[in-house]
Order: C-alpha cells, then sequence, then structure tokens
C-alpha cells in the first residue's frame, strides 16, 4: 500500500497528515508507529487522517492518532494544520469548516495573515466527563504523585488534562511526573499533563506531556486547558499568550458556558509517498 502524505507542524509538534478522502487509507497501529518513527518511518507526534464527513451539515471527519498507534479525542495544533492542509490539497475553498472529531464537532478558521483560529468547545470541569476519579469537582484537587501531594487542575478540552502551576516551567519535572501523572489510576483514560508557569495576567509559559507521545514542543489543547484552569483559579484574564518551547499561540476564554479559542500558526514542510 503506497501513501500520500504532508508532514506538517504547528508550533513544533509535528504531524503526518493523509487524505482519506481521494484514497482509501486503512492503518493498523503497528503501521501508524511505524509512520511515527523518527528514524525508519517519517517521524511525528501524532498521525492525523481527513475523512469524509458522516452528516450532511459537516464538512471533513478528523480522526487523530498518537505515535504510540492509540486513536485519540482531539488535538488542537493538529486542527489547525488541518485546515491549512484541506485547503492546500484543493479539497475545500471555505475559510472556515466544521470538522467532526471523536469528540464532537470543532470549526476551525483560515484567517487573512495565514494563522488559523480554532473554536474548541465548552472546557468541561465535571470529573465524570474529563474523566477523573474525584468525589468533589472543585477546581484545584490534591493528586498523589511518586510519593508527593501535588495539587491539579483536571479539565476536558475533548481530551483529558490535569494542569499544574509551577514556580519555573524550566525546572518542572516534567520527565519525572509526566508519566506518572499520564497513568494515574485516578485517570481512567489517562491523561495529559500540563506544567504552567504565570508570567502575568496574560502571559504563561507551557510545557505538556502528552498522552501517547511524550513531552512535545507545543500542545494546543494543552493550551487552552492551561489558561482555562488559570482563568478558573482567578490567575488569569482573557485572551492569554501562551508560550511554548515552539513558540507562541494565543487562547482566549470569557467564561463559564463560553468556548475557548484558539489562534496560532500552521505549517507545511513538505509532502511525500511512503509504501507500507
Amino acid at each position: 500500500m503506497r501513501i500520500r502524505f504532508s508532514k506538517m507542524h504547528g508550533l513544533g509538534n509535528d504531524f503526518v497528515v493523509i487524505d482519506g478522502v481521494r484514497q482509501a487509507v486503512a492503518l493498523s497501529p503497528e503501521q501508524i508507529r511505524f509512520l511515527a518513527d523518527r528514524h525508519f518511518g517519517v517521524g511525528c507526534d501524532q498521525l492525523l487522517l481527513v475523512e469524509k464527513a458522516g452528516r450532511p451539515d459537516i464538512d471533513f471527519r478528523y480522526r487523530i492518532f498518537n505515535a504510540d498507534g492509540g486513536e485519540v479525542e482531539q488535538c488542537g495544533n493538529g486542527a489547525r494544520c488541518f485546515v491549512r492542509f484541506v485547503h492546500e490539497q484543493g479539497l475545500t475553498e471555505k475559510t472556515e469548516i466544521r470538522v467532526e472529531t471523536m469528540s464532537g464537532v470543532i470549526s476551525p478558521r483560515l484567517e487573512t495573515d495565514g494563522n488559523v483560529t480554532v473554536d474548541m468547545g465548552v472546557p468541561v470541569f465535571d470529573p465524570a466527563r474529563i474523566p477523573f476519579v474525584s468525589p468533589t469537582a472543585e477546581i484545584v484537587q490534591p493528586l498523589e504523585v511518586g510519593g508527593e501531594l501535588i495539587e491539579i487542575t483536571a479539565v476536558s478540552m475533548g481530551n483529558p488534562h490535569a494542569v499544574r502551576v509551577v514556580a519555573d516551567v524550566d525546572s518542572a519535572p516534567v520527565g519525572a511526573q509526566g508519566p506518572l501523572i499520564e497513568a494515574h489510576p485516578r485517570f481512567p483514560q489517562r491523561v495529559n499533563a500540563g506544567f504552567m508557569q504565570i508570567a502575568g495576567r496574560q502571559r504563561i509559559r507551557l510545557r505538556v506531556f502528552e498522552r501517547g507521545a511524550g513531552e512535545t514542543l507545543a500542545c494546543g489543547t494543552g493550551a487552552c486547558a492551561a489558561v482555562v484552569a488559570g482563568i478558573a483559579r482567578g490567575l488569569l484574564d482573557s485572551p492569554v499568550r501562551v508560550e511554548t518551547r515552539g513558540g507562541e499561540l494565543s487562547i482566549a476564554w470569557q467564561g463559564p458556558g463560553a468556548p475557548v479559542l484558539m489562534t496560532g500558526p500552521a505549517v507545511t514542510v513538505f509532502t511525500g509517498e511512503i509504501e507500507l
């Protein structure tokens, strides 16, 4: 099977994007892990598959697979790359599209300056819907990690996140605590672990250990989750500039019941074909 693909990135969070509209694509977890491998395959944090929509009011279906081969619900940086991909591939001429994901419908929009804005939907704090095992829905929750009691905010942006506030993101224990938080038994579907440094009322620095991918240079849903957590805790004011190791995102949220808007770049690196 020969597959055409584009290699793309959003702030260094990189993707193999495949057109499943004009070519038949059925990938096994082993094939996805091969494509994601940076030595033997193409190399990526996630693989994105564009498919035909299953509903008349939707433009496309969007499927996301982590580097470990597992399918996940949502990916913010991937959503921005998605809308640029369907434009570059001539699959649509719309500047704003409606896209069906495993966690619901999102609406990415191509801006005139080349950036992409994505309506990421309304954040969820209800523990049962994240899912997060907790007897209360408090914004700040204790979590025992490696014998240490830390404080996190659990929130879903279509996928689960645990956000921890740290004094200095550069020295934060991302490598040590990230895997422990990801696999914590209180998160039955695993979780993305965010480490957020408050740098001002409208600025944060962020590192994210992503579920199934490890630490990435940027995480779009992680940036949304961090900003939402910071605003809910009274630490931030919208809009917030999020500095990641791969670059900057702008996140806006007006509070409970409102959707989160994420704006940032999406870049095509190269296109190619690979035999599987």
